[in-house]
């Protein structure tokens, strides 16, 4: 076993079986990787890498990142979630767009001009720059102080993109008609919130989309099961923090995930038909398969 899984299944508190599915289908993606690097004659690759909630990307970008510089490359992992609009902008997005636009989480929500500025920076960098890369404080929702902020020194050999919706498309006008749950149903009843969310998507996440050399994907078995995961997040989180603490209960739980359904269920359908390479995973969170673009 590679010393990386080693130092990851003790790190993240990972099952032994972790082990199994990297030595059989993510070491080889990560050979995939150097080998792409070294034929880019010093130029930068960017890798996303894209899964619903709870399908292991951080996981994978962080067992990458290990590989790729253990073998004396720079990387830079990067996440959607640290790229969100901060508590006050996105109150202020709720009351002049939409009232849905307070939770985090979909397009529209997230700094993009930031976002392709970071990755510019970042493929530009030489060994004589750093490129400052932002950080999110879930806990207090909102972004942390620039002092926080991880510093990257270039040149960068690849950077890896992960995110719950990248690299997908925006959907069709005729899609966005029918409701697709009960928060749709109550709070969008117009669709002022999906139309808007899906003109983001088509508009400010597409070009940077656009930018990755290979994308990544991590499908879940459906968007059912994406729940259930969801939910066994909130309960282990519940058994480590203790009585009262704050998390959600089945209710809050359920309309927390219908902000994502529309476009977590658009992702399942349609992204398989354009990532590079689709990783199927099974209801035990295992790999079943591999399948690649070009076969």
């Amino acid at each position: 076993m590679y010393p990386q899984v080693e130092s990851l299944l003790v790190s993240d508190s990972l099952p032994p079986s972790y082990a199994e599915d990297a030595s059989e289908w993510f070491l080889p993606l990560a050979d995939e990787m150097l080998q792409r690097i070294q034929s880019n004659s010093g130029q930068t690759t960017l890798l996303g890498i894209s899964g619903a909630q709870g399908t292991g990307k951080s996981t994978l970008a962080k067992l990458l990142t290990l590989i790729v510089e253990s073998r004396g490359y720079r990387v830079a992992n990067l996440s959607l979630d640290d790229f969100y609009l901060g508590k006050a902008e996105r109150v202020e997005l709720a009351r002049t767009h939409h009232p849905l636009f307070r939770t985090r989480g979909v397009p529209g929500t997230h700094d993009t001009a930031l976002l392709s500025s970071t990755i510019s920076q970042l493929r530009a960098a030489d060994n004589t720059s750093s490129v400052r890369i932002p950080r999110f404080d879930k806990a207090s929702d909102d972004r942390l102080p620039e002092s926080s902020f991880d510093n990257i020194k270039g040149p960068v050999d690849l950077v890896i993109l992960e995110g719950w919706f990248v690299g997908a498309s925006a959907q069709l006008e005729g899609e966005l008609s029918l409701d697709m749950n009960a928060l749709e149903r109550e709070a969008d009843r117009e669709g002022r919130w999906r139309t808007a969310v899906n003109d983001s998507l088509a508009t400010e996440y597409q070009p940077i989309f656009a930018e990755m050399d290979l994308l990544v994907m991590l499908r879940a078995p459906s968007f059912e099961q994406v729940y259930e995961w969801r939910g066994l997040q909130e309960r282990k989180l519940a058994a480590r923090r203790g009585a009262g603490s704050a998390v959600m209960n089945e209710a809050e739980l359920q309309r927390f995930i219908q902000h994502y359904e529309r476009l977590t269920r658009h992702c399942l359908a349609k992204l398989p038909d354009s990532a590079d390479i689709v990783f199927q995973l099974d209801a035990g969170h295992r790999v079943v398969s591999r399948s690649d673009k070009a076969g």
